[in-house]
């Protein structure tokens, strides 16, 4: 039996709701995963998110949907126990002569801060965790004191690091390994030079509180690369039926199923996450599905978001300066790109702001059409706090 059809018979006993998708078909009636019904936010919404939680299983809880409710996702001891299997097989092997002694994590809330002391000390690392809460002024203590080898955090995070230190080189991290937002190539080169790593030090990791741990980014190969026990497709906006404009040629909505996930119906879960290039390479004589990135979310929620590329916006702008803060918001319907550095010049405001009409294809057309006022690009006094403080925080603000 294929995988996929064991667990749709998996999923089907579960969670007797997601039969009622089906049509009235039986698992042995399904030729291909793709026949499947998608599982959308609005499915999640009305069977998942919000429902009666069992008191034997692990709730976590992440911030607002667009009916305001925080969604509860759910863990059962073996979804544990094989996430920290996963995580800890790619953080072995992403870590592997490296040298690295000693782990800090420097995270937000949720999954994957919660298992972090967990997978470093099945590596053997010494390890200590920081919360998000505390003043940066805490955390660059704790580099300074516990001098980790390797800094496990959110991109985020590392940009107020930079920001608040006086040279990131003294902590003597040796490995950087990023989770939970967008991180474009320049700003990850710009990460490495300012904490004088190789480029290679700084490692992308891709994943959800749904469906766990999905990808990392392969340096050696160039690309993002799919965990095992992971399948995924590309759709497009049309598939999602929630009147979204089409991506471009090379875009895609990722869509996955998970075959290790139970507590969840990981079948063609859509994660709203736009990918680019999305294909399979060979690797070591094997096929693994990868993409080239990451670039945006959709959602119907989001004016003018399946549009609009904070990942390319990042990108202009640190192509001009190594450390910034950045934040990209909809106000009155005109773009605004906050920017507190402490190398930004009013000249280079105005290269960017110049740059993000002609670089981005998108951007320019909306702006040329008037569906989309004019960008503005702000720099930030130092010491001004940014637009809202969350920690996860790469995004696009109205």
């Amino acid at each position: 039996m294929d995988q996929w059809k064991a667990k749709l018979i998996e999923v089907g006993e579960t969670y007797p709701w997601y039969t009622g998708l089906l049509g009235g078909r039986q698992a042995e009636e399904f030729g291909s995963l793709q026949e499947l019904p998608l599982i959308t936010s609005a499915v999640l919404e009305a069977h998942y998110y919000h429902q009666t939680p069992d008191p034997a299983l692990a709730v976590y809880r992440t911030s607002g949907t667009s009916s305001g409710r925080r969604k509860a996702i759910f863990y059962s001891e073996e979804d544990d126990r094989r996430y920290v299997e996963i995580k800890t097989r790619l953080f072995g092997k992403l870590l592997e002569g490296s040298g690295c002694r000693r782990a800090l994590a420097d995270m937000g809330t949720g999954h994957a801060a919660s298992t972090a002391t967990a997978i470093f000390d099945r590596l053997g690392l010494d390890n200590r965790s920081i919360s998000f809460e505390l003043p940066i002024e805490r955390h660059i203590e704790a580099l300074t004191a516990f001098r980790p080898d390797l800094l496990y955090t959110m991109p985020s995070i590392l940009d107020h690091i930079v920001y608040a230190s006086g040279d990131p080189r003294a902590f003597g991290i040796r490995k950087i390994i990023l989770v939970g937002e967008i991180a474009p190539p320049q700003w990850q080169r710009n990460m490495a030079q300012l904490f004088g790593l190789d480029s290679r030090d700084v490692i992308d990791t891709y994943g959800s509180i749904e469906i766990g741990t999905i990808a990392y980014y392969s340096h050696d190969i160039g690309r993002y690369l799919l965990v095992d026990n992971m399948i995924a497709e590309g759709i497009g906006t049309k598939e999602l039926g929630e009147a979204l404009e089409p991506l471009g040629a090379d875009e895609s909505v990722l869509v996955l199923t998970s075959l290790v996930r139970s507590m969840l119906p990981a079948l063609r879960f859509v994660t709203y996450d736009v990918v680019r290039d999305l294909r399979p390479v060979i690797v070591d004589g094997v096929e693994k599905m990868s993409f080239q990135s990451i670039v945006k979310r959709v959602g119907r929620e989001l004016k003018h978001g399946e549009k609009i590329s904070v990942y390319d916006i990042e990108q202009v702008v640190y192509r001009h300066l190594e450390d910034a803060m950045v934040r990209v918001k909809m106000h009155n319907n005109a773009l605004v790109v906050a920017i507190q550095s402490k190398s930004a010049t009013e000249e280079a405001a105005r290269i960017i702001q110049k740059e993000l009409g002609e670089c981005i294809p998108e951007i320019g057309l909306m702006i040329q059409n008037r569906l989309l006022g004019n960008i503005r690009v702000t720099l930030l006094p130092e010491g001004e706090r940014m637009e809202n403080g969350q920690v996860k925080n790469k995004k696009l603000y109205y």
